[in-house]
């Protein structure tokens, strides 16, 4: 599939001009020619932590609902994978937005992801695919 997976991290400081990380997402974002893509653990975790803001919420549930990132789905089949992949990374602590979005790029090649999580995405290694390219 040609898009890029997109993490809760650069949603957040995409929607969060005081963010630390709102400019280099913005010039990326810029950049960026393919779908951008997501999925749910990704999306829970960014509202969460846009959780003082409900006008942020509702900009992130406006990207999502105008198609701008677009959900793909976690399958039953995803699940499994999903808790293995804590296991092996449970050192690096990953959480479940990360081993969905790591499964999710394995079901669907998907070989680049927009994530502000170097330290993570710079170690997880998707089966059959080896690192991920990371934006920005």
């Amino acid at each position: 599939m040609n898009a890029i997976l997109v993490d809760a991290g650069p949603l957040v400081a995409l929607l969060l001009r005081d963010d630390q990380h709102h400019q280099i997402c913005v010039e990326a974002l810029t950049k960026i020619r393919d779908p951008l893509v997501t999925v749910w653990p990704a999306i829970t975790e960014a509202m969460y932590l846009l959780n003082f803001s409900w006008r942020a919420q509702d900009a992130l549930w406006e990207l999502v609902l105008e198609g701008t990132v677009r959900l793909l789905p976690v399958e039953t089949d995803d699940h499994r994978r999903m808790r293995d992949l804590m296991k092996k990374y449970r050192m690096l602590a990953m959480d479940l937005a990360d081993a969905a979005l790591v499964a999710v790029a394995e079901r669907e090649r998907i070989r680049r992801i927009f994530t502000i999580d170097r330290r993570g995405f710079s170690i997880y290694r998707p089966a059959k695919q080896g690192k991920l390219m990371i934006v920005p």
